[in-house]
Parts: C-alpha cells; structure tokens; sequence
C-alpha cells in the first residue's frame, strides 16, 4: 500500500426523502431490526403470525390492501411504511480503517443494486457508494432485492464517482476496476488496506473516465461462452476474494 496522502471533502449526506412502504418478508423484518422508524405494518393473516412482528405496529389486511399500500404483487403479504433511508457521508465510509468500499458505476437496475449491496453487507463491507444521477437508489424495490440488507449497509451518493476515486486516494486507498478485458487477473492484487472495489453499469461497464480513476483494473476469468458475468455475480466473486485474502 501506498503512504496515505491528503484527504479532501466529499459532498455531504444527500438530504431525506419522505417515507417509504417496503414490502416482503426479509425487507419488513430487518427494518425492524434495523435503525429506521416503522411507522405501520400491514399484514395479512397468515403473514402477522410471523414471530418477529410481536410487538409491532401491526394492523391486519386483505392481500388486496397489501398491494395496493405498497405497489407491488410480491409483497409476501406484509408491507410497512418506514422512514426515509438515510445515506450515509462517502468521507465518513473512506476514514475508516481498512474501509472496503464498493464504488457502482451507474448501475441502474435495481434488482442488481439490491443484490450487490446484500453481498456487500453479507461479506462485510464498509459501505457502497453510488453517484446521484443515472443510478438506482434505495427504493423499496431496492430494499426487497437486498433481503433487508440495506438496513444495515451505509449507502452514500456522490455526485461524481470519478472525483470520489480521486478522494479516496487521497485518503489512502487503492482503487481496483472490475473490466473483463483488463489483464490482471482478480486474485493478483493485494487487496489488505483501504480499498474501493469499483463495478460497472450492466450494458458498456466502466465508464472511460471512471476506469483511469482507478489504480487497477483486475478480470475474472471467463471460460464458457458468454461474453461476460452480471454485475452482481462478479460482485460477489470479487467481494469474496477480497475477503478471502484480508
């Protein structure tokens, strides 16, 4: 690892949205768990028997009212209303010792963005950063996808993912690119340290600027026929070498 350098500012906490209605198990439950205020949960009366709703604000409903609360068929028969998630400060997550962050390069599927961030908690990562325009945020679909794992992840948005890159050197870090094309395979670096694990959208990757950003861009191994991994794969195998090696 390089000595650490300077750190500079990041842009603030974005400011709160108004409240939200998650829906489905695993999204209920663990904002429960979690650090966000659980106005109401509406529940059918198969889905209020679950153990972990003892003593929630629980109020019985038919599937119909359940979906027509939360906006969605796959609420499992629950929904809450929730207070609005709160994002985390991108300088906050680079000041910890030995952060692992992984840094989204305008993913916009939320389906992914909710997966990513359950591997990332999962595997025990700082924190996910993501740039405030042409990117998913926390939404309740979000929320669903990562099996409530946003609830106990710190998310930030920036409103430039390569200028972030650029912080986080200053602060120490090494920044590694996921691009298939890159020559150094993913088990090369030496991920101890701060690290920014950076992935790309789900169509064209790393943005040009965003990959010079980083200090190295890093290739898992492909060996059938299909040109490349969706982003949450490669995620999760990245996140875990990582792992594996710190």
């Amino acid at each position: 690892m390089p000595p650490p350098r300077r750190r500079a500012a990041s842009s603030p906490p974005s400011p709160l949205a108004g409240p939200m209605v998650l829906y489905g198990r695993n999204a209920v439950h663990e904002a429960l768990r979690g650090p966000r205020a659980v106005a109401q949960v509406w529940a059918t009366e198969r889905a209020a028997r679950e153990p972990w709703l003892h003593g929630a604000p629980v109020r019985l409903a038919a599937a119909e009212e359940v979906e027509r609360r939360c906006g969605s068929p796959d609420h499992q028969g629950i929904c809450a209303e929730v207070e609005a998630y709160r994002y985390a400060d991108a300088a906050g997550l680079l000041a910890r010792p030995d952060a692992l962050i992984v840094a989204l390069d305008e993913i916009q599927d939320p389906q992914n963005l909710g997966a990513i961030c359950r591997t990332a908690e999962c595997s025990g990562a700082t924190g996910v950063v993501i740039p405030e325009r042409r990117s998913a945020e926390v939404t309740p679909a979000v929320c669903k996808a990562s099996a409530g794992a946003v609830e106990h992840l710190a998310i930030a948005r920036v409103r430039n993912l390569a200028d972030f890159l650029l912080v986080a050197g200053r602060a120490g870090a090494w920044s590694y690119g996921a691009d298939g094309e890159a020559r150094t395979p993913y088990t090369q670096p030496d991920y101890r340290g701060k690290v920014v694990l950076v992935l790309g959208s789900e169509g064209s990757g790393l943005r040009p600027r965003v990959a010079r950003s980083c200090d190295e861009l890093v290739a898992l191994p492909l060996r059938g026929r299909i040109e490349s991994l969706n982003v949450s794969a490669a995620a999760a195998a990245l996140l875990y070498e990582i792992t594996r090696q710190r």
